[in-house]
């Protein structure tokens, strides 16, 4: 699966994925403070509120302040512009109908999201089943014409392009918990409520993506590690 429109903030760090030795921490930029974070809490309490209300001037604000994101999520996870769209547009549709059983144990933004990521995993289970039918129907069919040969894959020196493709050999999980916490800056407690897996599990997923992902893009001999002795 490719990776396609992957917000690379942190692009420039891949070296830093390749040392053994070095740590490889998150990109949080400015932690907010306790003031600022209850305030973002009170702000989400009010948004959900507006919500369940029926105001759709909420849910116009929800895609105001976080339709980009879902956006970038989707398409990373997906690796299609065109499948991230209809994942958002359907998350909101979900959103809508399902607002009744919004109860509070964890943020409205947070819910939303994990609504977004099971989207994401709907649409991939659909495109398994598709490439099943498919390959299914292929060997029905006469293969007597000649088939052109695949061309073999270009090298590309760019780094984001070796991420996405390291990215894209992570299992499921490691990959999403990866761009969660990595790429959109959620922390474990989120994740954990998004994919419905333990805060412990969330980080040793990622402690094992990270492992990968330093395993695959180091050159071979360990030029980097070398370097850093």
């Amino acid at each position: 699966m490719g990776i396609m429109g992957l917000a690379l903030a942190w692009e420039t760090r891949i070296p830093a994925l390749a040392q053994r030795e070095r740590r490889v921490e998150p990109f949080r930029g400015h932690v907010a403070a306790p003031d600022a974070a209850e305030a973002g809490r009170a702000k989400d309490t009010v948004l959900a509120a507006a919500c369940q209300s029926g105001d759709l001037r909420a849910y116009e604000r929800l895609y105001s302040l976080h339709g980009a994101r879902m956006k970038n999520l989707a398409r990373n996870i997906l690796g299609s512009s065109t499948d991230a769209e209809d994942a958002v547009q359907e998350t909101f549709l979900k959103v809508q109908r399902g607002i009744a059983s919004f109860r509070g144990q964890s943020s409205f933004v947070t819910w939303t999201f994990r609504i977004l990521v099971n989207t994401c995993y709907d649409v991939r289970r659909s495109r398994l089943r598709k490439k099943e039918v498919a390959a299914d129907d292929e060997q029905h069919r006469d293969d007597a014409a000649p088939r052109s040969e695949p061309r073999a894959p270009v090298a590309h020196p760019s780094l984001r392009l070796a991420l996405e493709r390291a990215l894209a050999k992570l299992t499921r999980h490691q990959r999403d918990v990866f761009l969660l916490y990595e790429v959109e800056g959620f922390r474990h407690a989120e994740i954990s409520s998004m994919l419905e897996i333990s805060q412990a599990a969330s980080k040793n997923t990622l402690f094992q993506a990270k492992k990968n992902l330093r395993r695959m893009l180091e050159p071979p001999g360990g030029s980097y590690a070398a370097g850093a002795r």
